[in-house]
């Protein structure tokens, strides 16, 4: 079992910076594919970025340049560093774990871009 908690949420200006965290239980984390994603109300959960075991990385096209996702090991950590915020980044994020087919779910955290 993986437990994920997410933290590093909240109001920011446009334009802004603000970097989450998703800390995760268990012994399983450096070979598990790690994932943030965003659900805005009224829409779908998207996939944000991504970063493999391997450490590859890959971004959705409306963050890509603004979002970097990178990984400890180490600290059993995933962050999300995002700058030059806009009020479409508005949403919950989310992590995920990928492992040998399953998926591990953190509760999520709010980000609110808002002048």
């Amino acid at each position: 079992q993986v437990q994920l908690v997410e933290s590093g949420g909240g109001l920011v200006q446009p334009g802004g910076s603000l970097s989450l965290s998703c800390a995760a239980s268990g012994s399983i984390f450096r070979f598990a594919d790690m994932g943030w994603y965003r659900q805005a109300p009224g829409k779908q959960r998207e996939l944000v970025a991504i970063v493999t075991r391997g450490g590859s990385t890959n971004y959705a096209d409306s963050v890509k340049g603004r979002f970097t996702i990178s990984r400890d090991n180490a600290k059993n950590t995933v962050y999300l560093k995002m700058n030059s915020l806009k009020p479409e980044d508005t949403a919950v994020y989310s992590c995920k774990a990928i492992y040998r087919g399953y998926d591990y779910w953190g509760r999520g955290t709010q980000v609110t871009v808002s002048s």
